[in-house]
């Protein structure tokens, strides 16, 4: 073992890199080494159990956990570690399998042992339920009640070094925007949990030899803080700030391969990614940095909001947000800060004490008396109040969360480390869209083994080959509930989701609550009537359109203008739109970086889809899906909300950051998101003739209606003179399709049929050829993502059809002429699924909960 163990040490250092943490294999095996170490390897041994066993509910850290407290109870007796030792190790765990050995050590017959496990769970937050059984033995066991005074004192937090009053960095500066695909490349993302590897990724198509330049600003003697001027647009990758905290950050004690802390400095900084830093222990600062560059000294004053050089002169100024980053960066992230502050809170509940004044606590400044928008009010739902000022703290119930498979294995990894063994939130579902295409080994392994880890906590597992994550989530929503997911695009059409990085989304599904500051909104209100020819997609390009006429938004990254950015785009004016369509809106507001997005819809379009969902759940419980309980249990809450159908609605005195009106009577063009910015949008005509070498026509961004409406479009041409990309969201929408007749067009022209999924969209899998120029209906367009040096376009289904029959982008007359018919056949191409009224998704007798048995633990 310690041969084949040195021999991967040898090879990962050949990469630059730590050897992985140690597998549960590795564990057992390291166990009996260490009862009877060779000559010689006790230290080395010994080193291995320590440090490179992951925390948490790892299943390597089961059987560490089970081994050290045989030791600490006396059942094993090992030279290399006595019963306080093994204690002690135990409390370096985190929480998970090493919680209630060390409860059960505090009734020890050794003072010693006892007195050790009192200080190793008086650091461990970690502990959930088994708080009760600490407080219960604190009524007659003074190590139990030592504890839970220690946690009541909040001992674990003073502990913690303050946040410094100055922070002196050397700046790694990036000029221009840094979206997550430049920081975490998604033709890398297989390797994205192994957090060493994949760093090395970071930036390696932006600059040369990064592992260099940081190496050579290091030299300089001070830690090193990222900086750009728009930083961490685009994917919800917590594998991007992984990456620069492997970078940037600080080792964390007894955990493998992963880093917390560093300093984040940008002009902007995406709210996605702002959240994942601040929850990872890092110091995210908004402010202005173009007097900063490369290899430049600077000292951060946080608490006085200002940046200064090395001749003491004020560069930037800014103002510390939130008001609890200082407990937040001390906490070592603003997950463990609020599991230890309710830690702490419990406590001193249970000892009849007032709260803790040793937290900064989250207050609602704003003194408000005006109404709540629709977003604030449903927020307030989840939180059991009336509604939730911008700027207050607040910890919103998830109601449902969503995984898919590129960032699965690094939420699995974060509910390990969070020792979550069942899920608090009602409904949480993993996909496999990204992968399952063109999958590697390690892609396999993780279609075999992550279903298992999710269905056995009460989540719903996906199969490969079902489709895109979000095409899926949305059907098992419920109106006006609060969510959240793993993908930038979990934006639902009904209720609202903040989507998040892998760690919070853990920490969603596995407390049931998400910590959120409560974003300011914008109001985007249509009015007018949709003209002929004019598609959702353009009403979706129109938002950017109006806000750059507005000057509301700037294409230019240096001082980037953007009134969306870290807040809510609240779409009123399309009430008549089915929920499918309501999506295409709601999904692009991760392009415009919005915190989320709500769009106002009747109660009637509403009811027809949760109906045909209920259908859909029935047919995926007789179908095997797992598990059959939660959904069944979401089944059940959909037809308890049919039964009484009442929809929040914005007061009329609520108040928005911004009010942008866009009238429908005006659009008479589609508008195209140009070359490689979906922020550069412009309408049609101002890029007609531009030649185009290939079409895709998938993503989360379509459904069944585009592609009928596609294939109306290319029914009557030859073979087209582009490579055109066909992939449907579902297998649903692909069935529908073939028994239709449309998969019979799409041969006809040559167009090339993908697995229902992700496909070209994230890069990842199949991509289109280097420096082709590209019309695409997918979400965004950035450098690189579709394709090595490719020109992208973003429109609607309808202009794609054209484009690829056309070779070119059209003119207005063409792209008109085109389309026409599809005015006079609109009620039959824009039908989408009904699941209650289509023969093949009836199930005779559905099963009820009662059926199914007893729910997960």
């Amino acid at each position: 073992m310690l041969d084949a163990y040195r021999s991967h040490v040898a090879e990962r250092e050949a990469e630059g890199i730590p050897a992985l943490p140690l597998d549960a294999e590795q564990t057992a095996q390291l166990v009996e080494l260490i009862k009877n170490p060779p000559a010689g390897e006790e230290e080395f041994v010994l080193d291995l159990l320590t440090n490179r066993v992951p925390p948490g509910v790892d299943e390597a850290s089961y059987v560490k956990a089970s081994f050290l407290a045989d030791v600490a109870n006396g059942n094993t007796a090992v030279d290399l570690i006595s019963p306080v030792k093994a204690t002690f190790l135990l409390g370096t765990m985190l929480g998970g399998y090493n919680v209630q050995p060390l409860i059960s050590l505090l009734d020890s017959t050794n003072p010693a042992v006892a007195e050790e496990a009192v200080k190793a769970l008086s650091k461990t937050l970690l502990v959930y339920e088994a708080f009760h059984d600490v407080a219960e033995k604190a009524a007659n066991n003074a190590y139990a009640k030592q504890v839970l005074e220690s946690w009541a004192n909040a001992e674990w937090f003073k502990a913690k070094p303050k946040m410094p009053e100055t922070i002196t960095v050397t700046v790694f500066k990036v000029d221009g925007e840094t979206n997550t695909d430049d920081l975490s490349p998604a033709t890398a993302a297989w390797s994205r949990p192994d957090i060493p590897l994949h760093a090395k990724e970071m930036l390696a198509a932006r600059m040369d030899d990064v592992p260099g330049i940081i190496d050579e600003l290091k030299a300089k003697g001070h830690p090193v803080a990222y900086v750009g001027d728009v930083v961490g647009t685009g994917s919800s990758r917590k594998s991007a700030m992984n990456s620069v905290m492997w970078w940037f950050g600080d080792d964390i004690p007894y955990v493998p391969n992963k880093r917390q802390g560093g300093v984040v400095l940008g002009g902007k900084i995406a709210p996605i990614f702002f959240n994942t830093a601040e929850d990872s222990g890092s110091l995210p600062i908004e402010c202005d940095v173009s007097s900063m560059n490369m290899g430049d000294v600077v000292t951060i004053h946080p608490y006085e909001g200002k940046v200064t050089n090395e001749a003491g002169e004020t560069i930037s100024t800014f103002e510390l947000a939130p008001d609890t980053m200082p407990d937040e960066v001390r906490a070592g992230g603003r997950v463990p800060l609020i599991i230890g502050r309710g830690l702490t809170d419990k406590a001193r509940r249970v000892l009849d004490l007032s709260p803790s004044d040793e937290f900064i606590r989250p207050q609602d400044k704003s003194q408000a008396d005006h109404g709540y928008t629709l977003a604030q009010k449903m927020v307030g739902k989840a939180c059991g109040i009336e509604g939730v000022r911008p700027g207050m703290f607040c910890e919103p119930h998830m109601t449902t969360v969503g995984s898919q498979d590129t960032t699965g294995a690094m939420t699995r990894d974060e509910m390990k480390e969070l020792a979550c063994l069942g899920f608090s939130s009602d409904l949480v579902m993993q996909s496999f869209c990204h992968t399952a295409a063109y999958p590697k080994p390690v892609d396999i392994k993780l279609q075999h083994t992550l279903p298992d880890f999710m269905t056995s906590r009460g989540g719903v597992a996906l199969r490969p080959g079902d489709g895109v994550i979000h095409s899926w989530l949305n059907r098992l929503l419920l109106p006006d509930t609060v969510g959240t997911g793993g993908d930038s695009h979990t934006r639902f059409p009904i209720g609202i989701s903040f989507p998040a990085g892998s760690g919070l989304v853990a920490f969603g599904a596995a407390l049931g609550v998400m910590p959120l500051n409560m974003p300011e909104s914008v109001l985007v209100r249509f009015k007018g009537k949709m003209q002929p020819g004019i598609t959702l997609r353009d009403l979706v390009n129109a938002i950017p359109y109006a806000a750059i006429q507005n000057g509301l938004l700037t294409v230019e990254k240096k001082g980037k203008i953007n009134c969306f950015n870290g807040r809510v785009l609240e779409i009123e004016g399309l009430e008549h739109l089915k929920v499918e369509q309501a999506f295409e809106l709601s999904d692009a507001s991760a392009e415009r970086s919005a915190n989320g997005c709500v769009v106002k819809l009747g109660a009637e379009p509403i009811i027809e889809y949760l109906k045909s969902n209920m259908a859909l759940i029935d047919w995926m419980v007789e179908n095997g899906y797992q598990d059959a309980r939660t959904l069944l249990r979401r089944r059940d809450e959909m037809q308890k909300w049919i039964d009484n159908p009442e929809l929040l609605e914005a007061d009329a005195d609520a108040q928005y950051a911004e009010v942008i009106e866009i009238d429908l009577n005006e659009i008479k063009e589609p508008i195209v998101a140009c070359p490689n910015d979906p922020d550069d949008v412009k309408l049609m005509s101002e890029v007609v003739d531009t030649k185009i070498d290939e079409v895709f026509i998938g993503s989360c961004m379509t459904n069944i209606g585009h592609y009928r409406a596609a294939g109306k479009v290319l029914e009557s041409m030859g073979s087209v003179p582009t490579r055109l990309w066909i992939a449907p969201p579902t297998k649903m929408d692909e069935r529908q399709l073939i028994e239709e007749g449309y998969y019979s067009t799409y041969g006809k022209v040559g167009a090339r049929t993908e697995m229902p999924g992700c496909s070209l969209c994230m890069g990842n899998q199949a991509r289109v050829a280097d420096g082709a120029t590209v019309f695409s209906t997918s979400t965004r367009n950035f450098p690189n993502r579709l394709g090595n040096g490719a020109n992208v376009f973003l429109g609607s289904a309808e202009l794609a059809a054209v484009c690829a029959a056309m070779g070119r982008i059209p003119t207005v007359a063409e792209y008109m002429e085109n389309v026409a018919m599809l005015d006079t056949m609109a009620d039959d191409v824009y039908r989408y699924l009904q699941f209650d009224e289509m023969a093949d998704y009836e199930v005779e007798s559905p099963k009820t909960l009662a059926e199914i048995g007893v729910a997960v633990a």
